[in-house]
């Protein structure tokens, strides 16, 4: 027998639907990501930590759940909303429904509402709070609850989701993934390495720095052939440098900036010490300090289509991102400029530090899933760092 399950807004909104996944009530940030395909690395993505999470893509779940295709220990998440529930995925690699995998996990879903109605509101308001409940189904009880759960605006996210203590990491890209990525790698159109150098491995030491970190960006590391080292996101600039990294990468992570001190102390500490490369919410952490401002999208960018510019070489390049906060371009200092753009908003895709060898993007260069159009910027992180012992 189906369950009732409802979404309240803030606004006075109520979806009602059907409820699959775990039995519950959980509040955050009402979303929406445009992928046709990933749900899963979308469920395993830290950055969704605080979020509920409604897919564009009208029917989801057709290829089931692939362990081998996680992005993280667990699902951050809140809740997980879609038009149309595949209950019998077709897929040689799945093991179980994405229903068997929600329930496992905790996770509310949430089938059978108009998505595309949601999506309207959340595009013409912005991103919202709201209540997604199986227990509570009295409209007027959620939407107060919705109304008076807090804000997503302030709240340090980061240390829900960073890892314990560090960590070697050891695993490569997967074999399905490896011919797709050395092939982008090896385009004439980007200067990269050839797939040869790809894999040979070097002496070079990356520490990242785990924000939320999905498990493709220390895959596409190690493959560079670099020894990798992951610490929390709360680590200091003194425990990064203790370990004599040859790079530091900054990782994507979920919410606000603004909140995490600790992150932008550490990174101020590091600019001129050490190469740097940040994504998503390292991106904007590395802005904050070199003294960039930072502002909360209407509703973000989350997808698998996302256009970007590069300035430096004119190429259009097509992304996976998943953030609700961005780079003021008015509050760039200096000493900082410009690298990208999101042709979709003219927001800021990308920076890099004039004198000191750092540089980030607003997006996802690892995908997974989404476009290997990005996947030259771990190359030019792995250049970054040889100039650097050339010049040291």
């Amino acid at each position: 027998m189906q369950k009732t399950a409802k979404l309240a807004l803030a606004d006075g909104s109520v979806f009602t639907g059907t409820a699959f996944g775990a039995d519950g009530e959980v509040h955050g940030e009402v979303v929406f990501n445009t992928s046709m395909t990933g749900y899963q690395e979308i469920l395993t993505d830290p950055s969704y930590c605080g979020q509920i999470v409604t897919m564009t893509y009208p029917q989801i779940g057709n290829y089931g759940i692939v362990p081998e295709d996680v992005e993280s220990a667990g699902i951050a998440l809140q809740g997980f909303i879609v038009r149309e529930l595949c209950e019998i995925p077709s897929n040689y690699r799945s093991t179980q429904t994405l229903d068997e995998y929600l329930k496992a996990a905790g996770v509310i879903g949430l089938q059978g509402i108009d998505t595309r109605a949601l999506v309207r509101k959340i595009r013409t308001q912005g991103a919202m709070t709201g209540v997604l409940s199986t227990q509570d189904l009295d409209d007027e009880s959620l939407v107060k609850k919705a109304q008076s759960s807090p804000q997503l605006v302030g709240q340090d996210l980061v240390s829900q989701v960073i890892p314990k203590s560090s960590q070697e990491w050891t695993e490569g890209l997967h074999p399905l993934a490896h011919s797709s990525s050395t092939h982008a790698f090896a385009s004439q159109s980007l200067t990269s390495l050839s797939e040869t150098e790809y894999t040979v491995e070097n002496s070079f030491h990356i520490v990242a720095i785990d924000y939320g970190m999905k498990f493709n960006i220390p895959r596409h590391l190690k493959q560079l052939g670099c020894r990798v080292t992951i610490l929390p996101g709360n680590c200091t600039a003194q425990d990064v440098l203790d370990l004599d990294p040859d790079g530091v990468f900054l990782s994507n992570g979920p919410g606000d900036p603004e909140p995490l001190t600790y992150a932008i102390e550490t990174i101020r500490s590091l600019l001129g010490k050490v190469p740097i490369f940040g994504i998503c919410l390292g991106h904007q952490l590395l802005g904050l300090a070199c003294g960039c401002k930072t502002f909360k999208l209407k509703f973000g960018h989350r997808g698998a289509n996302q256009p970007v510019v590069n300035h430096d070489t004119g190429q259009v390049e097509i992304t996976s991102q998943n953030h609700g906060f961005a780079i003021d371009p008015e509050s760039m200092p200096a000493d900082v400029e410009i690298t990208h753009i999101n042709m979709n908003d003219n927001t800021v895709a990308g920076l890099r530090h004039k004198t000191y060898s750092a540089f980030s993007v607003q997006y996802h260069p690892e995908a997974s899933a989404g476009p290997h159009d990005s996947h030259y910027l771990f190359k030019q992180f792995y250049e970054s760092i040889s100039r650097a012992k050339v010049s040291s």
